[in-house]
């Protein structure tokens, strides 16, 4: 990529800089749950359409998800964005940065869109802390004519990737019988027992799960007074593996230190799946090759893939990047030692070092984008299908191991 082009980018960078940082710290000032982010999904799919882009809002059956569209041609460039909240500690993840990073890029590359002979898509996606837009999306057919796909998440350190593997919420209520905790325990069953039995059990089963395996989670309703034998006692838990199919493997074992609790006290349990299973996520080394070269051009130190290993996290990203050519890179906000998911990570997402996260996030998406467009044989690679073919190879190969 030359220089002109870049200088291109960043004059338009300059330009629309104010409006991508209100919207980022608009967003983090009013942090929404999943599926319920009215307000950030109105703001982000409003910026586009003063843009020109083609809005599309309510998409997949969620109030929250939009398609917002530019350009036309043989090369289609999906640029997502998040902007769910967690409870309590609100934007502890960052999504305010990845929703105005993708403006930032969406807002840079619609007035090429025309000229380079490509199609652009943002797209909202609700729910990534919980339910699973994008995957609701990808059922809706969304991806099906997207030849690649991107976006940028805010983290401590700099990396092109996250080393994400699979997970599945699980839903878990026990039923037992109120009685009078001093007098009459005797005529109650427990369901808070039935929630210890279980939690002990996956507490012993950790010993014997492969390193990349997690089991984790919290009681939503405890009981409802210390005097009460507790009747019903209900709990969200995460399981997570390298891969899907590791995962598979996994749930049921899960699911008997669970059956464990209501055997052993006699309450009943119901034991379900709310939301579809995030995958392990797929990076284009192509893209990413790219991506650590423009990143380092705006003179951002990039650590390791050997080191992202650590960071094992999960993210419905994972999913898209099983049926299109994808990156999911780590922007650096210098949080640390705060880390995502503490409320001084929530404070670090809106700091100058986030600003800047913002703006080289939407910059290096566009220039990636731009170079796929403008390099004949790059542009032919995802274009023509030979990405999508590659990436279906990879996963042929990993399902055979």
């Amino acid at each position: 990529m030359n220089s002109e082009p870049n200088a291109r980018l960043d004059a338009m960078l300059a330009s629309v800089a104010p409006d991508l940082l209100r919207i980022s710290h608009s967003i983090h000032a009013e942090p929404e749950l999943a599926f319920a982010e009215h307000k950030a999904s109105e703001l982000a799919s409003g910026y586009l359409a003063s843009l020109g882009f083609e809005v599309k809002r309510g998409v997949a059956g969620m109030e929250t998800a939009f398609t917002a569209t530019t350009g036309a041609g043989d090369l289609h460039i999906a640029i997502c964005a998040e902007y769910d909240a967690l409870p309590d500690v609100g934007h502890a993840c960052g999504h305010n940065i990845i929703a105005a990073a993708a403006l930032g890029a969406g807002a840079l590359l619609a007035p090429l869109a025309s000229e380079l002979g490509i199609k652009v898509s943002v797209l909202g996606t609700p729910a990534e802390e919980g339910g699973g837009g994008k995957i609701l999306m990808i059922e809706d057919g969304v991806f099906e004519d997207v030849d690649a796909a991107m976006m940028v998440h805010p983290a401590p350190a700099e990396f092109d990737r996250m080393a994400t593997i699979a997970a599945q919420h699980i839903d878990v209520t026990y039923t037992g019988k109120e009685a009078h905790a001093s007098a009459f325990p005797h005529l109650g069953i427990n369901a808070m027992d039935a929630m210890t039995v279980a939690q002990v059990a996956i507490g012993l089963l950790r010993q014997t799960l492969l390193p990349d395996e997690r089991v984790h989670g919290i009681v939503t309703h405890g009981g409802d007074a210390p005097n009460i034998i507790p009747a019903r006692v209900s709990a969200r838990y995460i399981a997570r593996a390298d891969t899907l199919a590791r995962l598979e493997k996994l749930i049921p074992r899960v699911r008997a230190c669970f059956e464990a609790g209501a055997v052993a006290t006699g309450a009943s349990l119901d034991f379900s799946l709310p939301f579809p299973p995030y995958s392990e996520l797929i990076t284009d080394e192509v893209m990413a090759e790219r991506w650590r070269r423009i990143a380092a051009s705006r003179g951002r130190q990039l650590m390791s893939a050997g080191e992202a290993q650590v960071l094992r996290a999960s993210t419905d990203m994972g999913n898209v990047s099983m049926s299109v050519p994808s990156i999911h890179p780590l922007v650096s906000i210098d949080s640390w030692p705060a880390v995502n998911h503490q409320p001084e990570f929530t404070a670090a997402c809106i700091t100058e070092a986030a600003d800047r996260a913002v703006l080289d996030g939407a910059y290096a998406m566009a220039a990636l984008a731009l170079e796929m467009a403008t390099e004949r044989e790059l542009r032919a690679r995802y274009a023509n299908g030979a990405a999508r073919r590659d990436l279906r190879r990879r996963i042929a190969a990993a399902s055979d191991k």
